[in-house]
This record gives structure tokens, sequence and C-alpha cells, in this order.
């Protein structure tokens, strides 16, 4: 079954915003772990407006006595995010072409442009034991150049199907994202999944894009547990996990 990394920006933004120091990131790991989420993800960013250093060493050291959780660190490997990948070696690193001073990500990588200086990176990260996604747009002939770039998977960028979700233009955009992931297993590559995913669009995008590992999660599951609480929020979304495979195997019988 596809696992749940609950990404934790959010949280940290919103400690930020005060010197109080809450909420806690640690206690929002251990809390969203102990309701069955399956890894943790954060993107430290230079201007450290949400995740910080030393939450990602805190993290680390938290994430070591789970053996069953999985710790994820996403980022621009242009950026500090390197330094700090070094020091804890998360289970996984997710590479994401955003600028410092990006809103948030926004699209994948141009493997054309970029593989090439990629490739050095990802093997130091492999050499370091830490598993390599690249975050891609969801275009078939992209998977080979990741595959070829050295990558272990890729995070399929999930915006433009949340924007067309519930309208004419899902349909086509789910067979999009179902035809890359096709393209990535063909190359080798494990799939995961992540931006703009929540408690509507989630079981549908997985009983139709079958074969995704992960799904990464913070935006929608932090102002969810703004309603529901924690703890709640994340097993809603493990819910709607199994709703979605539980479709995928329908179609898959049919």
């Amino acid at each position: 079954m596809t696992r749940l990394s609950v990404n934790l920006n959010k949280v940290a933004l919103l400690r930020n915003s005060r010197t109080l120091g809450i909420p806690s990131v640690t206690w929002a790991a251990r809390t969203a772990l102990d309701a069955g989420a399956h890894g943790i993800t954060v993107h430290p960013r230079p201007d450290g407006r949400h995740i910080r250093p030393h939450d990602v060493i805190e993290l680390a050291a938290l994430l070591k006595d789970e053996p069953r959780a999985e710790f994820n660190v996403e980022g621009n490997p242009a950026q500090s995010m390197m330094e700090l990948t070094r020091a804890v070696r998360p289970h996984q690193c997710t590479l994401v072409p955003d600028e410092p001073d990006a809103f948030t990500s926004d699209h994948g990588w141009d493997l054309a442009k970029d593989g090439e200086r990629l490739a050095p990176v990802i093997a130091e990260l492999k050499a370091l034991g830490v598993r390599v996604s690249l975050f891609m747009d969801p275009v078939p002939g992209q998977m080979a150049a990741a595959r070829a770039a050295g990558a272990d998977r890729v995070e399929l960028y999930t915006e433009p199907y949340a924007r067309a979700f519930g309208t004419a233009a899902e349909g086509p955009a789910l067979e999009t994202y179902a035809r890359a992931t096709r393209a990535a297993a063909a190359a080798g590559l494990g799939v995961n999944a992540g931006h703009d995913l929540n408690l509507k669009n989630l079981a549908r995008f997985l009983a139709c894009v079958p074969g995704v590992l992960e799904v990464s999660i913070g935006h929608a599951l932090t102002a969810d547990a703004l309603e529901m609480g924690l703890a709640a929020a994340v097993r809603r979304y493990l819910q709607e996990i199994e709703r979605g495979s539980a479709g995928q195997q329908r179609d898959q019988a049919a």
C-alpha cells in the first residue's frame, strides 16, 4: 500500500511566527507517527521561513529510533540542504529545483538542462546510503533520463492534477500521470507523488495512478489538523489511501 509521509513545514511556519517554541516540530512528528504515518518530510529553505537546521537534526535523532518510519529531506542541492543531508543521512533525499525565494515548489527538473549537474550530486547521496528521488513533472519522456542520472525514484508534481480535479480536465490529467508512472516503472524507478493532494482528491489519484509508493502531504493535512486534530487528520489520510488502493484493485479486477 502507498505510504504516507507527513510534511511538517507548516507546523514550523506557525512556530516561527513567535518565539515560544510552539507548536513543537518534534511533537508533531511523534504524534503523526503514533497515528500511523509512515514517515516525515521536511523542506528546509535558506531563508529559514519554516524548517530550520536544528529541526532536521532533532527529527533525524527522533527517527533513528523508529525503524518502521522514514525521514525524507527535500530541497535544491545548490542550497544549504546538502550540508544537512551529509550530517543526518536521511532515508531519502528529494531533490527539488526551486529557487531560494520560491513561494513553494512549482515545477520539476528539466533533465535535458539539469541532468549533467545533478548526476554527481545523486552519486554522492547514494554513496552516503541515501535513496534519491527527483521532483518531476508528469512527463513520460523524462523518466528514463531520471534513471540515467542515477535517481532511485521520482516524485511526481501533482498540483496540475489538483487543479484539474472535479473538472473536465481531470480524466486527461490522470491518464498523463498514469503514463508517467508506467514510464518510470519501465525505466526501473519507484514513484512518489506530492503537492496539493488532499482528502478530496487523494483516493481518486491513487485509484487511477497505480504503483505510487509514497505520498508526501503537508499543507492540506496541517489545515485539516486545525479542524480535527493532528492525529485524527493523519488517520483520515491513511483511510483515503486505503480507499484509493481499494479502488485500484476494483479497476484491475474489472
